[in-house]
């Protein structure tokens, strides 16, 4: 019969601080030790003899005795500490570098956020931050950074969050062997310590109590830890997010962005597109005379020019539908992504509807973390700029994305039908030359087989 696991307080009863303690005898490794350390009471660890107040108050360090451990013996012995179980074989080596998404954004995200967990790891400082959907990857990730730990000798505490408070509440039934302040103290002490799914507890007044008595002792203490988030870092309460996005301690990396429906990223570009180049812009058009060629061409060196250094400008292409003018908006994005930057591509109607979503009850993207994603992005591509649906509130979020990005001179992207009519005030800073460059395509339809006449051009444009 398979020996049942043991239970965390079982595990930490074995690694607490020097105190009186009924909890099991250290016999884990089917060995009784030699002799009981005298220092530690066999428990392996002391506390650091600091006076009150000092940044190490309350902090507890390897007794001697841990080091005087065969390497083999230490590291078993880790490695039961750590409570990754079945956990133990997400190392970096079994992770795939650039994670599970296809999309070539996400994937820079996970590789920049594998370098700083593997940094983190050599040098366990400060606090990593991981965060992104279900699925891409945060919790293989912690855990290959606990699994490090372990093989280089520093000890590590792996906990899913529901699962660490289900323990702490166990300690409260009245067969419990497990000592509540014990267990709490080493969760709150532990030298390296792995917090998964944070947000995915139950949202009790007790529960967020002791998460945030857990987080904050060990924010004020800059005790080296790691915690992946099971909800966006801005659902979460103001005193955690101070926490866990406070500058000069904490590091904050998004592993994938927000999954629209169908499955494609927000901001990512359709599949139909992501292998579109200017290579494949036809600049000679669907049967368009010499004049009209002349406007695909100006437009095609436009968009190169602006790929090439896109910083502070902005590039409007008009036109009537048909003309290349999301060819060449999409060709910029792919442009920047193999250049290992960012874009953010967003059809307009579409991201109004995911803004309209993030109200909904079952919404798990706040409108303000998904509002300020699309203001802020390196660079912001809108494609048919004037398609959406006209309502006051759609006006108004479009009216404050396009203040902020033209006060900012944020690189953006904008197409748009020539006959588009915009809110006075958006349409007054798309006519700042200083920085903005904006084209009409004069051309026919590239989708007609039998392209019609050629459509005079209009007067005082």
């Amino acid at each position: 019969m398979a020996e049942e696991p043991e239970s965390l307080a079982d595990v930490l009863a074995r690694f607490q601080p020097a105190k009186s303690f009924a909890g099991p005898d250290d016999n884990y490794l089917d060995e009784e030790p030699a002799e009981v350390c005298l220092i530690c009471k066999g428990s392996r660890w002391v506390r650091v003899d600091v006076p009150f107040g000092h940044h190490r108050w309350g902090s507890i360090d390897p007794c001697e005795c841990w080091q005087e451990e065969g390497q083999e013996e230490r590291r078993t012995r880790l490695l039961r500490y750590s409570n990754l179980g079945v956990l133990a074989r997400f190392t970096f080596e079994t992770l795939n570098a650039s994670g599970l998404s296809p999309d070539v954004e996400d994937q820079r995200h996970f590789r920049e956020a594998v370098s700083a967990a593997m940094a983190f790891a050599e040098a366990p400082s400060g606090w990593l931050v991981l965060a992104g959907p279900s699925g891409c990857g945060k919790t293989h990730v912690a855990a290959a950074v606990a699994h490090y730990a372990v093989e280089v000798g520093n000890p590590a505490l792996f906990m899913v969050v529901p699962d660490l408070l289900d323990h702490l509440r166990a300690t409260y039934a009245p067969n419990s062997d497990a000592d509540y302040d014990l267990l709490f103290e080493q969760v709150c002490n532990t030298p390296i310590l792995v917090l998964d799914g944070l947000g995915s507890q139950a949202s009790t007044p007790w529960a967020q109590e002791k998460l945030f008595q857990v987080l904050n002792h060990r924010y004020n203490m800059e005790l080296p830890t790691v915690v992946t988030l099971a909800a966006p870092l801005e659902t979460l309460e103001e005193r955690f997010q101070t926490r866990l996005g406070g500058a000069g301690i904490s590091q904050v990396y998004t592993l994938a962005a927000i999954k629209a429906s169908g499955g494609r990223s927000l901001g990512s570009l359709p599949a139909a597109m992501q292998n579109v180049t200017f290579e494949s812009f036809k600049a000679t058009g669907n049967g368009a005379d010499a004049r009209q060629r002349s406007t695909l061409e100006a437009a095609l060196q436009a968009a190169r020019s602006f790929a090439g250094n896109p910083e502070g400008q902005w590039l409007v292409l008009g036109g009537p539908t048909g003309v290349g003018k999301t060819h060449l908006a999409a060709a910029i994005g792919n442009d920047r992504l193999r250049q290992g930057q960012t874009a953010f591509f967003a059809f307009v109607p579409e991201l109004l509807d995911h803004l309209r979503y993030t109200f909904a009850p079952t919404s798990a993207t706040t409108y303000d973390e998904l509002f300020e994603r699309v203001k802020s992005t390196e660079l912001l591509i809108l494609d048919d700029l004037g398609a959406q649906t006209t309502t006051p509130w759609a006006e108004e979020k479009l009216y404050q994305l396009m203040v902020h990005r033209h006060n900012a001179r944020l690189p953006t992207v904008i197409t748009m039908d020539r006959d588009t009519q915009l809110r006075p005030a958006i349409a007054s800073r798309l006519k700042d030359m200083r920085f903005i460059l904006a084209l009409e395509i004069e051309a026919p339809d590239y989708r007609d087989s039998a392209p019609p006449q050629a459509r005079p051009p209009r007067r005082g444009r």
